[in-house]
C-alpha cells in the first residue's frame, strides 16, 4: 500500500526558499520541486498529484512561463492528476479550468477569517469558520463551469472543487516568518502596514493551523486515488 505519494511542487515564488520550506514541512509526500519562474515545467506526468504554489505574478501576465506552466497543468488534468492551488494556484487552476481572474481595487492582507462549504472534502476538520493568512491583489471573479465553490469571505471565493482539482486562496502553510515578510515586501500605507504586522503573532498564528488540516486532508485523496488508479489498471490487464 503507498504510504507517501509522488507529488509534483510547482513553485511559483521568485525567491523560491520560504515556499519549498513550508510546502516540504507541510507535505507528507515525496516531492519533486520544480521552480516555475526559471521556465522550469515537469516532462512526466508520472505523478500521483500536484501543488501549484502562491507567486507574486498575476495568471494573466504575458510571461513564457506562466503559459508553459498553464499547458502542464491542463495537460496534467486532463490526466485526472489531483490538484491542489494555493493563492496564485488557486487562479491559475480557475484560469485553466475557464473561470475568470481579475485584479482587485483593494488588496487583501493579514490573518482573515474564511467560511467554509459544509461539504468540503479538502477542508474537512475545520471549523465552518476558520483563520488564515492571505495575501492577493487578484481574485477569482467566476468559477470554471461545473466547480463549486467551498470557501468564501467579504473579499470573495476562497476556494472551489471541480472533479479532483481543490484549491484555496489563501495561505495555510505560512509559518510566522514568512507572512513577515511577505507583508514588509507590500507597498501599503504606514497604517494599514503596521496594523497587519501586529496581528502575526503567537494567538493568530495558532489559530491559522487548523487550517493545515486541509494538506493532509489533500494527500489522503491523492494516496486513495492513486491507488484505485492502480486497481483499475489491473482489472483492465
Amino acid at each position: 500500500m503507498m504510504t507517501r505519494p509522488r507529488i509534483v511542487l510547482l513553485n511559483g515564488a521568485h525567491e523560491p526558499e520560504n515556499n519549498r520550506r513550508n510546502f516540504r514541512r507541510e507535505l507528507d509526500a515525496d516531492l519533486v520541486e520544480y521552480h516555475l519562474p526559471e521556465g522550469d515545467v515537469p516532462e512526466t506526468y508520472d505523478v500521483d498529484g500536484a501543488v501549484v504554489t502562491g507567486s507574486r505574478a498575476s495568471v494573466y501576465w504575458d510571461e513564457a512561463w506562466i503559459e508553459s506552466t498553464k499547458a502542464w497543468v491542463e495537460a496534467a488534468v486532463d490526466r485526472d492528476i489531483p490538484f491542489l492551488g494555493v493563492c496564485f494556484g488557486h487562479q491559475l487552476l480557475a484560469d485553466v479550468l475557464g473561470g475568470t481572474v481579475e485584479p482587485m481595487s483593494e488588496c487583501e492582507i493579514g490573518y482573515r477569517t474564511v467560511e467554509r462549504a459544509a461539504d468540503s472534502l479538502l477542508l474537512s476538520g475545520i471549523d465552518e469558520e476558520f483563520t488564515v493568512f492571505t495575501t492577493h491583489s487578484d481574485r477569482v471573479a467566476e468559477l470554471p463551469p461545473g466547480a463549486h465553490r467551498i470557501a468564501a469571505n467579504d473579499y470573495g471565493i476562497h476556494g472551489f472543487r471541480k472533479d479532483h482539482v481543490f484549491t484555496v486562496q489563501s495561505h495555510p502553510e505560512y509559518d510566522t516568518t514568512t507572512a513577515e515578510y511577505v507583508t514588509r515586501s507590500k507597498d501599503l500605507p504606514e497604517e494599514r502596514l503596521q496594523s497587519v504586522l501586529d496581528g502575526i503573532d503567537a494567538e493568530n498564528f495558532q489559530a491559522a493551523c487548523e487550517a493545515k488540516q486541509l494538506f493532509e486532508n489533500f494527500t489522503a485523496y491523492v494516496r486513495e486515488h492513486a491507488a484505485a488508479s492502480e486497481d483499475a489498471a489491473v482489472a483492465d490487464d
